[in-house]
């Protein structure tokens, strides 16, 4: 079967869409140097509408996003093959213990994986962990792109 490329331009509700079930991120950040630095993460979208991550404050993207946070986020699809997009945004940090960053974390969980048996287990256990929380605000996308051959170069049965 030959499979077409594909470039679908959607709103931000669509990008949003397309975003929520997908979990594995490939997250760009800026080293002192200017140079990229990439980490493949989970994240999510938050309710209010922002990518979120879940790391520790001394991580080199945290690091990273404190002096420059300006980052871009590549969203992948479970199959190799599948869909992705490229998010581009501006992060900030949220650190334990502020309460602040304790409800982003829950809120992280629960567009990650759902409900947790235990909410004060969970919430206790990021403070003894001393988690942090990437909140990227979305401010441009580009297409959903599906990869393959262009229209006018595909095989002809």
């Amino acid at each position: 079967m030959v499979t077409i490329a594909r470039n679908e331009r959607v709103d931000l509700e669509g990008l949003l869409d397309f975003v929520r079930p997908r979990h594995q991120f490939v997250l760009l950040t800026h080293r002192a140097d200017g140079r990229p630095q990439m980490s493949p993460v989970a994240g999510g979208v938050s309710a209010d509408g922002h990518l979120v991550v879940s790391t520790y404050p001394d991580r080199a993207k945290a690091t990273n996003l404190r002096r420059n946070p300006a980052c871009s986020v590549m969203v992948l699809s479970d199959d190799w093959n599948g869909a992705w997009v490229q998010v581009d945004g501006t992060a900030e940090v949220l650190d334990m213990p502020d309460p602040e960053a304790e409800d982003a974390l829950v809120e992280y969980f629960r567009c990650i994986a759902g409900e947790h048996p235990d909410w004060e287990e969970y919430r206790a256990a990021m403070r003894r962990q001393g988690k942090s929380l990437l909140r990227i605000t979305v401010e441009r996308w580009g297409p959903v792109a599906t990869g393959g051959f262009p229209p006018d170069r595909a095989p002809q049965d």
